[in-house]
């Protein structure tokens, strides 16, 4: 369920203040471009520095989601933004983050960006779950979708994002991996076979996107029936996103998800 955008001179004038108590008089605001998930994102100018805002509705179905991201920050790696407070005020939810510069990542064919990207996602592989933030495992988030009886070979402790789109990554001197909605406890491999359908969205061929996985010992070394599982498991969520929602970028994922599956599918036939 998308959030409806809101300015931050449309917040309420206690949630306003309540900003400046934490970050500083606010001089300018700027909405941010793009996102769905947050009823507020916005750039703020204070007399602290710059600051990011998000923040939703106590009551909105999507507050815990918000809730656990704000859980999650510490332990996500550094090259992450900060998270420098938590407040929740005349019914807002509302995060104050780290500015980082950069723009999004581009994840075509050639792009220079790709080995900054891989970099950030080999950091992000390296990092443990916790266990004091309620996030769900994977072989529970992709049960009901992954052919029976193998859900259970997505269970891992590694910390994964789960949502590596090109607009969940800014890119400076290095890329930093942003906005943790969905982070999960799983496979290491989960993220970069995540990745793959991010890439052919791009314009990677099948095998080259496979390839640029492969960067990832995680993913060379991961069972071809757990990935073929997954695959398996991503296209049908996809597909029924698609179904729920006619929007044509969830319709041109669900077919790079099931094209991914039978390619992974014949490379098993083939073995």
């Amino acid at each position: 369920m998308s959030v409806i955008r809101r300015h931050f001179h449309d917040l309420p004038v206690d949630a306003r203040q309540a900003i400046a108590d934490k970050a500083g008089p606010v001089h300018a605001s700027r909405t941010a471009d793009g996102g769905l998930n947050s009823g507020i994102a916005a750039f703020l100018e204070t007399d602290h520095g710059p600051v990011f805002v998000k923040g939703i509705p106590t009551g909105h179905p999507q507050a815990p989601a918000q809730r656990r991201e704000a859980a999650i920050n510490s332990h996500l790696p550094r090259a992450c933004p900060r998270l420098y407070w938590h407040i929740e005020v005349a019914a807002w939810d509302l995060l104050g983050y780290e500015v980082l510069p950069g723009r999004h990542a581009d994840y075509g064919p050639g792009s220079p960006d790709l080995p900054l990207v891989a970099a950030a996602l080999a950091e992000l592989q390296e990092t443990t779950a916790p266990t004091d933030v309620p996030i769900k495992a994977a072989e529970q988030r992709w049960a009901a979708y992954a052919p029976t009886g193998t859900a259970a070979l997505f269970s891992g402790g590694t910390l994964l994002h789960t949502d590596l789109a090109p607009h969940n990554v800014l890119v400076n001197d290095r890329a930093h991996i942003i906005d943790w909605a969905w982070p999960t406890r799983g496979a290491a491999w989960i993220d970069p076979a995540v990745l793959i359908l991010r890439l052919l969205e791009a314009g990677h061929t099948l095998v080259e996107a496979d390839a640029f996985a492969r960067h990832f010992p995680s993913w060379r070394t991961a069972p071809a029936e757990a990935k073929e599982a997954f695959a398996s498991a991503n296209a049908a969520a996809w597909q029924e996103i698609a179904h729920a929602d006619a929007a044509p970028w969830k319709a041109s994922m669900a077919g790079h998800a099931v094209a991914f599956h039978a390619h992974l599918h014949a490379l098993s036939g083939n073995r």
